[in-house]
């Protein structure tokens, strides 16, 4: 297993093709919605590729809005959940926004994942609210 930075084109469309398997495919999210002005190279957003044995299977990004290090589109392939890839993703994408001087994260999660994040050292700040046509809160960690 590797993660990096995306510093290419060829990597960052290998990004959108996991996030149109997960977000657009399997939950039915608007690809309009998905695919937005922070998915460019050299942005404001650093995203990071995860590979395994079977190549690309997890990506996110992250960018400073408010002096947080905000975590969006953590997204990992089905067939590669369950083997602790996610807190890789999520440790990574802490560590860039630290180095961009970030002192704390957040990220709106879905419903589902509120456990997940607890685990990581993320507390629920919001009521539930919809984006996107699924529950998420907003929850927050100090870095």
């Amino acid at each position: 297993m590797d993660i990096k930075k995306i510093t290419t084109a060829e990597d960052l469309e290998k990004a959108f093709s996991i996030r149109k398997k997960v977000f657009v495919e399997e939950q039915k999210v608007p690809v309009e919605e998905e695919i937005d002005g922070f998915d460019v190279l050299d942005g404001d957003c650093e995203h990071v590729l995860l590979t395994d044995d079977h190549g690309a299977v997890g990506t996110g990004r992250v960018r400073l809005v408010d002096g947080y290090g905000k975590i969006q589109r953590v997204a990992i392939l089905i067939e590669a959940r369950k083997n602790g890839y996610g807190k890789v993703i999520i440790t990574k994408l802490e560590q860039l926004a630290a180095a961009r001087g970030a002192k704390k994260a957040k990220l709106d999660a879905q419903v589902h994942a509120i456990g997940f994040y607890e685990k990581l050292g993320y507390t629920v700040q919001s009521e539930v609210f919809m984006d996107a046509g699924i529950e998420h809160v907003l929850m927050t960690k100090e870095l």
